[in-house]
């Protein structure tokens, strides 16, 4: 029988697994592909997944590999701190699926996603910025949210292939503002939850909202250079809310 773990984080009261089988967490994660892949989130060989099993280990999907075609040797298990516990390469973003464990005791899956709007949107934007998102329905998606009436800001951080570095960026961040999700720059979105299914719906509305904003952008700027009125409102910021 599966014991369940219970804790308040942010204000929200959690209840999980304490602990998740290897192979029942590896069927997750390719079903996750499956329907990420469907969705057109995952494109060539882009973004990494990953289910915490207990308080040492995770499973994460191996470098390289089709998330859309995933099999079972293609996802492997590391420890906490990202160390391989089995003879493959793990994704090469592992440190921040280890920092987003350990800053999020109540997160137990993770999911990065590549995609036209979270590419596009970012491009004019700078390490430091955030999304802000406000008014959406979809907004209830995320844990806690109740009401379109409520600005969720997701983090920008710039791109670079040091991971080290860009984790250690985004730790001070993250402890402070505890977002549903992020954006890294011209890259893609992490987003997590308390099991696979919570993870896919922040992961799913994000993108929802994201291509929203792309489209409203696009739409401003048709108007700017039709000379019409600039409605509606901008939702991307410059500064840190």
């Amino acid at each position: 029988m599966c014991r369940f773990g219970f804790a308040i984080f942010a204000g929200i009261a959690y209840k999980w697994p304490m602990a998740i089988a290897f192979e029942h967490a590896v069927q997750d994660i390719i079903k996750a592909g499956n329907r990420l892949d469907r969705l057109q989130l995952a494109p060539a060989t882009s973004g990494n997944y990953s289910i915490r099993l207990n308080d040492q280990e995770m499973a994460i999907t191996v470098s390289g590999a089709h998330k859309g075609q995933l099999d079972g040797d293609q996802v492997m298990l590391a420890d906490l701190s990202g160390r391989p516990l089995e003879d493959k390469k793990p994704s090469a973003e592992t440190l921040l699926h280890c920092l987003i464990y350990e800053l999020y005791p109540h997160v137990n899956a993770i999911l990065h996603t590549h995609s036209v709007a979270s590419t596009v949107l970012t491009r004019s934007l700078h390490d430091g910025d955030v999304i802000a998102l406000s008014d959406y329905e979809m907004l209830k998606a995320y844990p806690g949210v109740n009401t379109h009436d409520v600005c969720v800001d997701l983090p920008v951080f710039e791109n670079t292939q040091d991971i080290a570095e860009m984790s250690a960026r985004a730790k001070p961040v993250l402890s402070g503002q505890k977002p549903p999700a992020f954006v890294i720059r011209c890259h893609g979105i992490y987003g997590w939850g308390v099991d696979m299914d919570e993870a896919a719906r922040v992961i799913e509305a994000t993108e929802m909202l994201l291509s929203c904003e792309m489209n409203i952008k696009q739409i401003q700027n048709s108007q700017n250079q039709s000379g019409g009125k600039n409605e509606p409102s901008d939702h991307l910021s410059g500064h840190a809310a």
